[in-house]
């Protein structure tokens, strides 16, 4: 059964995508921690992580690099955080998360309630600074 990241990449459910190739999808999260809060997913269906073949996993890493960049031009914030906790949806993923300090990766936090305008012009700014 496909899991709810794979259903986002295949169209099933809407997203707010930032980048794919044939390897990796990047979209913001729904229930952000910050604006530009943003999950980087391998393609191929493995739970955890650290089961990723070494390919896919340096990949991952490659592609979520380019995504960061692009959040941290759009976002003002001190840094790009990441974080993988991963037992939300089992299916393998980065959070990519814009920080001016630690507390702010606390995801405990209440999530921000983003309008759908809101979503759009974030998503529109990191796209403008894509690769």
């Amino acid at each position: 059964m496909p899991t709810l990241f794979t259903k986002i990449m295949n169209g099933e459910i809407p997203s707010y995508k930032i980048a794919e190739d044939e390897n990796f999808y990047a979209f913001l999260d729904i229930f952000p921690l910050a604006k530009g809060h943003a999950l980087v997913v391998p393609k191929k269906e493995v739970d955890y992580l650290f089961d990723l073949d070494d390919e896919t996993l340096g990949g991952l890493h490659v592609f979520a690099k380019k995504i960061a960049k692009a959040i941290e031009k759009a976002v003002p914030c001190k840094r790009i955080g990441t974080t993988v906790i991963g037992l939300e949806v089992p299916h393998a993923h980065l959070h990519l998360i814009p920080i001016n300090g630690i507390t702010d990766m606390n995801f405990e936090k209440p999530k921000l309630k983003l309008s759908e305008e809101e979503f759009k012009e974030i998503l529109g700014k990191i796209k403008k600074n894509l690769f």
